[in-house]
């Protein structure tokens, strides 16, 4: 088995007395592709938050590399090769794509907006990038005018521009279009084979998950039901009592 590159040791969230998430546990390894389900308010956005620092823990470690990142500011899990995505899409409609990229690209390097506005100053870089996630044709267009599909390869474009080694992605899929899903679906793929890049990944659309997943982690009230290999969490009978339902 590869080595573990993402390790959560007792995590929990506590918000006011109440608890969000209580005693997760997990390790996310080298290349591997862990899906996250579970019914809506069962904690995976806010689990996603805590590993990306956005949220404070109350309780446990989280370390990349084994190096804790538990009481670090937001930025420094980027900087130590952990990148995001959200639900909701958070673009510039006045910029073009490839502004969105290059800024970007300043932002992961440290430049000045200065050496931003300074032509070519990225130019090499956001190429290869809008390659990469089959935007080249919409370099000039403004994000305002983009598809929600083109909108999230957008979103992973900006995340490729830092070169994580693991990447969260919280509903890459979200409103997106029937057509627009299977390329989107192509290109998270090959981030995770090709690339060798580890993938932790919300999603509702269960068919995406199982044909991506290497393993499969349930959350339920906030506690982590199951983890295991899709096959074995669909066969689970205690999975399909609390989420998947008798049907399945």
């Amino acid at each position: 088995m590869a080595p573990a590159v993402l390790q959560l040791t007792d995590v929990g969230w506590s918000v006011g007395g109440a608890v969000i998430l209580d005693g997760i546990g997990l390790e996310a390894h080298e290349g591997e592709f862990l899906a996250f389900i579970g019914p809506n308010g069962a904690g995976k956005t806010s689990l996603f938050n805590l590993i990306s620092g956005l949220l404070p823990v109350t309780r446990g470690r989280i370390a990349l590399d084994g190096r804790d990142l538990t009481d670090l500011p937001p930025a420094a899990p980027a900087r130590r090769g952990l990148g995001r995505t959200f639900q909701t899409s958070s673009l510039w409609p006045a910029l073009t794509v490839a502004e969105h990229v290059r800024l970007a690209a300043q932002a992961a390097q440290g430049g000045s907006y200065r050496l931003w506005r300074r032509a070519g100053r990225y130019s090499e870089q956001v190429a290869r990038t809008l390659e990469r996630t089959h935007l080249t044709h919409r370099a000039d267009t403004l994000a305002g005018a983009l598809s929600h599909g083109e909108k999230r390869k957008l979103e992973l474009a900006l995340l490729l521009v830092g070169e994580p080694r693991v990447m969260l992605l919280d509903e890459p899929m979200a409103g997106v279009s029937a057509d627009e899903v299977p390329p989107l679906v192509e290109l998270i793929r090959t981030l995770h084979r090709e690339e060798g890049r580890t993938v932790l990944m919300v999603e509702h659309h269960m068919d995406v998950l199982l044909g991506l997943a290497d393993r499969v982690a349930v959350l339920h009230h906030g506690t982590l039901l199951a983890l295991d290999t899709p096959e074995a969490v669909m066969a689970d009978a205690v999975v399909q009592e609390a989420y998947l339902g008798e049907a399945l």
